[in-house]
């Protein structure tokens, strides 16, 4: 079969005929399943889902022996395997069980809600008949009155209006003797509430019967339960609507249908709620759970001969979030059936824990098994017994890991002498570092009215960066910092010939201007490296008696300036050394201010990246100059070294940073 991809050719070809009937009986059942979307019930479509169900099985357990090798070779998916039937799974499990409870206690919460208001509006009707047969009891004899009358009077007026505003539309009718007119004629007696379904329209009745001065008297209260009491039931419910039940006619099976009582009904009307809405949810947990409920209403019969209850099915939508102040109460009907499926589920639930931790014990022990073997090998190593191997049990991953444990105390020796080798080299890269640091200026110098420090940080054992002070005379002093290209000993060494290149020039032509210094040294960089070599590199010096600080730039970060509130980049002079033959450098000079600071670093201070990539950068290194520039040099360099370590976050440096701090004390300080 072309069409397959690769794999699936293969499983083809070594399928029987047997494994070749279960696919296409599954195929089958797709294309029936299909039909039976667009075109509706396909006759004997029972039959296609239980041959679809046992090739289904068949397949898997087919498969099961092909994928377990596959699926199980590596380490990392037996681990995995492990853990999800040792954690995974239980977790699951137990959060769809809380999951399922929760679902079942806030349905019954929110039918709690629905019958606790109703049943509240039906002790309104109830209480206002009763208060209104009180009024007429209280009546001196002979004083009969209408309804109108009576309805006129205060202490009803009052009665009437505070019912109303919890159920509209209540109504209220004498009449002489015991009895309980209803609907379309029909007339039995009754000395009850509740709630009555006539015409498939719903009315809270309620009746109060009793002797008066003229006699016996029957108070009937009435309002219909409309939309708008539905608007007014508990705040914590979204929309609601009843759904009122008739008689099904003989025969008749269409949609719904409710055994209740010898009694079948079917839908007849529906009571929706206009006004209501679902609060928003609270957090991604608080989600819309929809529930259905049944109450029964009193079912007046045709003919007026017989009544009986009739279900009503209660819709309504809530909000955990809302209803959790709530008590847990019945859902009724609905409730047993939910419990028992919820035992249910709890007890299958307990069987597949039990089954998914045997499981994940078993892999866990094959794995231990093989780890317990490497570590015996492992002690045999470090006792110097190169000649033990692991045990191969299975041709698995955890069988090529001893074969390559084995192969490694084989060839144990070479890497020893290895090992010795690395030592070697890093003995030899510390003393090129103890070298390094003495090209590095091992005393400060001290000019009247100055103050100055440094700190180098190399990224390795030696650094590329080069920072010097050199004396040119009474009160004047050379200020030098270079940035070597590359890293390590290359770097290392090229900064040392940079360092003698430059006391040589100084030691020549000390009184030279900056300009001309560099582009000596550029030519003699130019002329004793390679193409690829070269430094960017910062000279100035400053004469103390004039307060003139000269510099050139070739190529270096341009240091900062910092006069008061004023911060200068020193940035005029060329382009790096050592890469152009022949390089004109400009000088640039300014009169250094008292209580004025210079602050010349290496690209290592704002080059380095924090875990979201964003570097520390120019404006937050003068950020943090200005903020410790009330301190002293040494101190300066330390925080501002400690900020950009804490913005990368990592203790490996990219780059080699250096940093050299200036400051020009104030006059009255010095």
């Amino acid at each position: 079969m072309p069409f397959l991809p690769p794999t699936s050719r293969i499983l083809w070809r070594k399928a029987n005929a047997v494994d070749r009937v279960a696919c296409a009986a599954l195929a089958i059942f797709l294309i029936v399943d299909l039909a039976r979307l667009i075109h509706g019930p396909i006759p004997g479509g029972g039959w296609f889902n239980i041959a679809a169900l046992i090739s289904a099985i068949y397949l898997i357990a087919r498969l099961l022996p092909w994928l377990r090798p596959r699926l199980l070779w590596s380490l990392r998916s037996r681990l995995i395997v492990a853990y999800i039937f040792i954690a995974v799974v239980p977790i699951v499990l137990v959060l769809t069980m809380v999951g399922l409870s929760s679902y079942l206690l806030y349905l019954q919460f929110g039918a709690h809600l629905i019958d606790d208001e109703v049943q509240q509006r039906m002790s309104t009707v109830t209480n206002t008949a009763n208060a209104v047969l009180g009024t007429i009891r209280n009546q001196p004899p002979g004083s009969t009155s209408s309804d109108g009358q009576l309805m006129a009077r205060p202490a009803v007026i009052s009665v009437m209006e505070v019912a109303r505003k919890l159920v509209p539309n209540l109504q209220v009718t004498v009449q002489s003797g015991r009895g309980i007119p209803l609907r379309q004629g029909h007339a039995r007696e009754f000395e009850l509430a509740g709630v009555f379904e006539v015409d498939s329209k719903l009315y809270l009745e309620a009746m109060a019967c009793g002797d008066t001065p003229e006699g016996i008297e029957t108070v009937i209260a009435s309002a219909p339960l409309t939309p708008e009491i539905l608007d007014s039931l508990s705040s914590e419910l979204g929309p609601i609507q009843l759904t009122t039940m008739r008689l099904a006619g003989e025969g008749e099976q269409s949609g719904l249908v409710v055994d209740m009582k010898d009694h079948r009904f079917v839908p007849a009307g529906k009571i929706s709620s206009q006004r209501r809405y679902l609060h928003p949810a609270a957090n991604w947990l608080d989600m819309r759970i929809d529930g259905n409920s049944i109450f029964e209403a009193i079912f007046p019969a045709p003919g007026g001969e017989e009544v009986f209850a009739a279900p009503v099915l209660v819709s309504f939508s809530v909000r955990p979030s809302q209803i959790n102040h709530r008590l847990f109460t019945s859902l009724g009907a609905l409730g047993d059936p939910l419990v028992l499926a919820l035992s249910i589920i709890g007890v299958v639930f307990l069987l597949l824990e039990a089954a998914a931790f045997a499981t994940g014990v078993v892999l866990t022990r094959t794995i231990t098994r093989t780890v317990a073997d490497l570590y015996d090998a492992t002690q045999h190593v470090r006792q110097g017994d190169f000649a033990h191997r692991v045990r191969i049990q299975n041709r698995d991953q955890l069988g090529v890991l001893g074969e390559s444990f084995n192969s490694m105390t084989s060839s144990i020796g070479s890497l020893i002498t290895e090992q010795r080798q690395k030592e070697r080299l890093e003995n030899e890269i510390s003393i090129a570092r103890e070298v390094q640091n003495q090209l590095f200026p091992q005393k400060l110098p001290e000019i009247p009215g100055m103050e100055v420090a440094a700190l180098c940080r190399p990224a390795r054992m030696v650094s590329g960066d080069y920072y010097d002070f050199l004396l040119l005379g009474p009160g004047r002093l050379g200020i030098a910092l270079a940035d070597i290209s590359g890293k390590g000993i290359s770097a290392a060494l090229l900064m040392a010939s940079l360092q003698a290149a430059l006391r040589s020039q100084v030691q020549q032509n000390g009184t030279s201007g900056t300009g001309r210094l560099v582009a000596r040294l550029n030519r003699h960089l130019f002329l004793n490296t390679t193409d690829d070599r070269y430094a960017t590199f910062f000279y100035a010096t400053y004469d103390a008696e004039t307060r003139r600080l000269a510099y050139t730039n070739a190529g270096h970060l341009p240091p900062l300036y910092i006069s008061g509130d004023r911060v200068q980049r020193l940035g005029e002079g060329g382009t790096v050394i050592g890469l152009f033959d022949n390089c004109v450098y400009e000088e640039g000079s300014l009169t250094v201010e008292p209580g004025s600071l210079l602050v010349a670093f290496s690209d290592g201070l704002v080059e380095p990246e924090n875990v979201y990539g964003e570097d520390f950068g120019m404006q937050r290194l003068t950020e943090e100059v200005l903020r410790h520039r009330s301190g002293s040099p040494a101190r300066l360099a330390e925080e501002v070294l400690a900020a950009v370590e804490n913005w990368a976050g990592t203790q490996e440096q990219a780059d080699d940073m250096t940093v050299v701090v200036v400051h020009w004390k104030d006059t009255a300080s010095s």
